[in-house]
This record gives structure tokens, C-alpha cells and sequence, in this order.
């Protein structure tokens, strides 16, 4: 079995660049988008307290407003990531 150079979350690949975040398999029809907007101190670590939560067909061919399937923004990461893992395998489901 081949090791994944990625962190995982519940099984798909968790891919963090800067204030940018990917959640999924890009080989699969959708991901899941994460923009950090804003974070703020507590207790000594950066939280993020705003984050912009998309999922995304991943074909990258299309242009981005045609790529996005649903969108809302949350209140933390987790409720970022709850919402998005729901959405994306809502719509994996289908396919």
C-alpha cells in the first residue's frame, strides 16, 4: 500500500498552503476550498475566527464562478471543515 505524503482528515487529503486550504482527492469530481479571512489571538495561538468554505468541481479547465457548487462562510475552522466534509460527500454520493 502506497503511504500518502498528505495529512488526512476522515480518509481525503488535507492540503494547507498559507491562508489556503484543500480538502479531497483531486482525481474525484469535487474538493473542498477553505480561505482563512481573518484569525485572532487565543491564549498565545492564531485562530482562525472567519473562513470562506467552497466546494469546488475540480475541473480546473472550467473558470472558478463555474466551478463552485455551494459557499458559505463560518465562524472557525472546524465548522469550516464540518460543513465542507458534509457537502463534498453529499455530492460524491451522486456521482
Amino acid at each position: 500500500m502506497a503511504e500518502s505524503k498528505f495529512l488526512t482528515y476522515k480518509g481525503k487529503p488535507l492540503v494547507r498552503k498559507g491562508d489556503e486550504i484543500y480538502y479531497g482527492d483531486m482525481t474525484e469530481k469535487y474538493v473542498v476550498y477553505f480561505k482563512i479571512l481573518s484569525e485572532s489571538d487565543k491564549g498565545g495561538y492564531e485562530i482562525a475566527d472567519k473562513v470562506n468554505v467552497c466546494l469546488l468541481n475540480s475541473n480546473t479547465d472550467l473558470p472558478m464562478k463555474d466551478r463552485i457548487i455551494k459557499e458559505s462562510t463560518k465562524t472557525s475552522l472546524f465548522e469550516a471543515l464540518d460543513i465542507g466534509f458534509v457537502w463534498l460527500e453529499r455530492e460524491l454520493s451522486k456521482a
